[in-house]
């Protein structure tokens, strides 16, 4: 009698789905650019700091040295020889030098985050990105775009230069989430995207606020058992889970009240039970309550 042969050949692996870690984010929470500046600059040119005023200045040729305040964060003093991206994501006060008979090429902008430093992306960039245009796949083609309507005057050339902008700034933040460590990345939101388990678990919580969230449902978001999932969150984000959930409902419900929504009106949709277990953790939080937060909000 013959044995039969049960050998199967196995399956591939298949590879996770792809999905979008940004979109979530930045539709909750916009970055809008103004245009304000191209051509030259010669001499000192200074760059003041305004509540949830950030700034996005390309480099296109020449070179400079940029200067910070003592322990404002960067270096105080920084020496710009290629063709550069830099990115203020958070009120910083900065200083161009660029020799008068030299003067360096600029494309600027001035960007401002929707709820200021509580924008999820402020609070997890680093206050300086200084990075070589070469550096980044597919930005030559949004600058070549970006320049083209900044170098002449065009019927709607200010609302498109602004949108183009906008593109720079995703595609930047794109190569932050592929490359943290060479961005010297903090722990924190952007770590966290960066890393293919945790983002899994960080969009369902993004997109799902309101959803009773279990550690163990958390842990099965990203493929992991619960106490490495809590380990790994930790170390990464630099949060634990349940924090960072309760810190992103927050960070919404901010959102919500300044748009002018009721307590009433977002409690459920972010998981609380009514408005006064909102109310409550809200002024734990924040150190005081919705109602004398939105006054100072107001003044």
């Amino acid at each position: 009698m013959n044995a039969r042969n049960t050998c199967t050949t196995p399956l591939p692996m298949q590879a996770p789905a792809p999905f979008d870690r940004l979109s979530s984010l930045l539709e909750r929470f916009r970055v809008r650019a103004h245009l304000f500046h191209s051509g030259p600059l010669c001499g000192v040119t200074h760059f003041a700091a305004a509540p949830g005023r950030g700034f996005l200045h390309v480099l296109r040729r020449g070179k400079m040295v940029v200067t910070h305040q003592p322990q404002a964060g960067p270096l105080e003093r920084l020496e710009v020889a290629e063709p550069s991206l830099l990115f203020y994501a958070r009120p910083l006060e900065h200083f161009f030098h660029n020799a008068p008979t030299e003067g360096s090429d600029f494309t600027c902008a001035a960007l401002d985050f929707d709820g200021g430093a509580s924008h999820p992306l402020a609070r997890a960039l680093p206050p300086l990105v200084l990075l070589p245009l070469g550096k980044v796949d597919g930005l030559q083609q949004s600058l070549d775009l970006l320049f083209a309507e900044t170098d002449r005057l065009r019927c709607g050339h200010r609302v498109l230069a602004d949108r183009l902008f906008e593109v720079v700034l995703l595609q930047l933040l794109r190569w932050l989430l592929d490359h943290p460590e060479q961005a010297r990345m903090p722990p924190g939101l952007l770590t966290g995207l960066a890393d293919p388990a945790l983002a899994r678990a960080l969009t369902a919580l993004h997109d799902a606020p309101g959803q009773p969230w279990s550690l163990a449902q958390m842990a099965q978001q990203a493929g992991m058992s619960r106490s490495a999932f809590a380990a790994r969150f930790k170390a990464v984000v630099g949060d634990t889970p349940a924090d960072y959930l309760a810190h992103w409902r927050l960070t919404l419900a901010q959102a919500h009240l300044r748009g002018g929504r009721s307590l009433k009106s977002i409690a459920n949709e972010l998981g609380y039970a009514n408005p006064s277990a909102l109310s409550r953790v809200f002024a734990q939080k924040v150190g005081m309550s919705p109602r004398v937060w939105l006054e100072g909000l107001a003044a």
